[in-house]
């Protein structure tokens, strides 16, 4: 497979919209053919699958307005500026859940759409969770949390109940690397 060079931008504005930002540009394709191309220009995230001892994960149930329905989901949220990202999926996993790890495993990152939005998941697996305070939620969070087996969980997941893409992600992630 032979690597193309990226299209080139003619042209780009960016359009700001409550807290993203589409991006609207004029590119010229490979064939040098011209089109308009947007897309949303979102910061990247982190998403992380809490483990405990006994092989408990730590899912949360969240409402989702943009699909109108509750979700389950892993730890999940924006990188704030230039924070790293092990420091944000810590900060994360504390303010959504109350708890915190002793180990910290990188799992990569995923693309979650690439044809849409420019966003980037970093996803981790923690181990040795423990309680270490109460969930600090935003206004805009509604968060019920609760342990699982890692065994419900893939039943979750086999049934179309949990459909967190990153989530998703993290657990087959952490399946292939972890054996």
């Amino acid at each position: 497979m032979t690597k193309e060079q990226p299209w080139k931008v003619i042209e780009s504005q960016n359009v700001e919209v409550s807290k993203f930002t589409v991006k609207k540009e004029q590119v010229q394709l490979s064939n040098e053919d011209e089109m308009e191309f947007s897309y949303v220009s979102f910061p990247h995230g982190v998403c992380v699958l809490a483990l405990t001892e006994d092989s408990q994960v730590i899912v949360l149930k969240q409402y989702r307005h943009a699909v109108r329905q509750w979700e389950l989901e892993l730890p999940a949220g924006a990188i704030d500026g230039q924070d790293p990202p092990l420091a944000t999926a810590k900060r994360e996993l504390l303010e959504e859940t109350g708890y915190q790890a002793e180990q910290w495993a990188n799992l990569g990152f995923v693309h979650p759409s690439a044809g849409s939005t420019s966003e980037a998941i970093h996803l981790f697996a923690a181990k040795g969770i423990y309680k270490a305070g109460e969930q600090e939620l935003e206004p805009s969070e509604e968060i019920e949390m609760e342990l699982v087996k890692m065994d419900e969980l893939y039943e979750l997941i086999g049934s179309g109940d949990f459909r967190h893409g990153a989530g998703l992600a993290a657990v087959l992630r952490y399946r292939c690397l972890d054996g």
